[in-house]
């Protein structure tokens, strides 16, 4: 069956049109509640509610709490908190299921709504089907007797400083290092700062005051030129960039310069294959450059190619049994520690890797060499199959040639956006963004 509401990452778009609307997250919350009051044992059952810091996020905690409990669920309310959190929190406070309300990297006006098992990963597909059939149901109100209640858990922050300080060793420390951190205004702002300063780093912060308006404005890991600004003129060792929830990271060196997802995964598996501890390889997606796939077969691992998006990176982690996958984006997870992608436990494996090296970032990320790679997003007018396009296959086919193996070509339509990503990677920098220039051009004309 095909989804109409989910998406590759739960449910998103733009407030005030459907279906990012109060009246749909009310009738969301009773079907998620139908569904998940299924699972487990008898009694009532949990679900946790997380949140980002967008202004939005109020009126959507109060739709769906309104729903849960009208379908006989019990609910737990975190207030903002990352999305990583709201998965450990529901394996923690024994939930049949979590639920983080967060665009992500979008700007304010857009909000969405993301799930987790009992288990803190990824709804399965076959729950996300059985919810969109409730959504299709009437909304009945259970007996008075078996509405669900609400409470609000009051040091779920504490309890996650401390989670993810317990991801490095009992003897690990920061002290004389100084280190710049970007929350983007969103829900690591009170999370992050007080991590890294509690293991000793010295901490400049910025991206920390969130007015419900500014989540990803100017800040953040979509935008790192302020930290980077910020790096430079405080003398800083280097600077962690987070998004709007708190699953992605992205570093800048000592320098100011930009390290990106790929170059952290290097950097990681290199660390966990000096301590003994590393798997046959890596999973990255397909948006993953060249250079990380040549820079790990160095190293005698390998790199698998995921579809991208992080449920699709942590099933082939699964498969294979290995802990560590993640995106360019820094969507970044360490299996080890966490269910999910987590921008601070996975900073703070790269500032292990650090210390255990006794090197700067701009030291360590020189391990490996990216191939130039050019993306650009094609505006489109909703979902499309590009397999309906011969002409698009056609002018794929024409790059490639023209490339004649020295590189690849990617499309692929979002899942969360009205966008198609035309991505161009090879060796000659110039060609590259010249041909991916052309491909866009022609994949726009045949789409629109």
């Amino acid at each position: 069956m095909s989804r109409q509401y989910f998406g590759t990452d739960g449910i998103r778009g733009e407030v005030g049109k459907a279906p990012i609307t109060p009246d749909f997250m009310l009738k969301l919350g009773w079907a998620c509640g139908r569904v998940f009051a299924r699972n487990g044992n008898g009694g009532h059952k949990t679900v946790i509610i997380g949140k980002d810091t967008r202004v939005s996020g109020y009126m959507f905690e109060s739709a769906l709490e309104a729903g849960l409990v009208a379908a006989g669920v019990d609910v737990k309310l975190l207030g903002p908190m990352p999305t990583p959190a709201v998965a450990l929190m529901t394996r923690t406070q024994n939930a049949v299921a979590g639920i983080v309300i967060s665009a992500s990297h979008n700007p304010f006006y857009d909000n969405g709504i993301k799930f987790f098992s009992a288990a803190g990963a990824k709804l399965p597909d076959e729950v996300e089907l059985a919810i969109e059939a409730e959504l299709a149901e009437d909304l009945v109100v259970v007996p008075s007797r078996e509405i669900g209640k609400v409470v609000r858990v009051a040091d779920a922050a504490g309890r996650y400083i401390e989670y993810c300080k317990a991801t490095v060793p009992d003897d690990f420390s920061l002290r004389g290092l100084k280190i710049a951190v970007d929350c983007a205004h969103g829900a690591t702002y009170h999370i992050a700062p007080s991590v890294l300063s509690e293991l000793g780093a010295e901490v400049l912060s910025l991206g920390t005051q969130p007015d419900g308006f500014n989540i990803n404005e100017g800040v953040g890991s979509t935008d790192t030129a302020a930290l980077s600004a910020l790096v430079r003129e405080q003398g800083a060792d280097l600077g962690i960039a987070y998004d709007g929830d708190g699953d992605r990271v992205l570093f800048v060196d000592g320098n100011g310069d930009l390290v990106d997802g790929d170059e952290l995964l290097y950097i990681m598996a290199s660390h966990r294959l000096a301590r003994g501890v590393a798997d046959a390889g890596v999973v990255g997606t397909l948006m993953s450059n060249l250079g990380l796939e040549l820079a790990l077969r160095e190293l005698g691992l390998e790199l698998v190619r995921a579809k991208v998006g992080d449920r699709y990176v942590k099933e082939l982690m699964e498969q294979h049994g290995w802990k560590l996958g993640g995106e360019s984006s820094g969507h970044i997870i360490c299996a080890d520690h966490t269910t999910t992608g987590d921008g601070i436990v996975a900073s703070l494996q790269v500032l292990a890797a650090l210390r255990d090296s006794g090197r700067d970032l701009a030291t360590l990320r020189r391990g490996m060499s990216k191939c130039p790679q050019t993306m650009i997003n094609v505006p489109v007018r909703g979902k499309v199959n590009l397999a309906e396009f011969p002409v698009v296959d056609e002018a794929v086919a024409d790059v490639e040639n023209r490339l004649a193996g020295r590189g690849r070509v990617l499309l692929r339509p979002s899942g969360t956006e009205p966008l198609v990503r035309v991505m161009v990677e090879g060796q000659d920098g110039a060609e590259v963004a010249a041909l991916c220039g052309e491909l866009a051009q022609r994949v726009e004309a045949a789409l629109n």
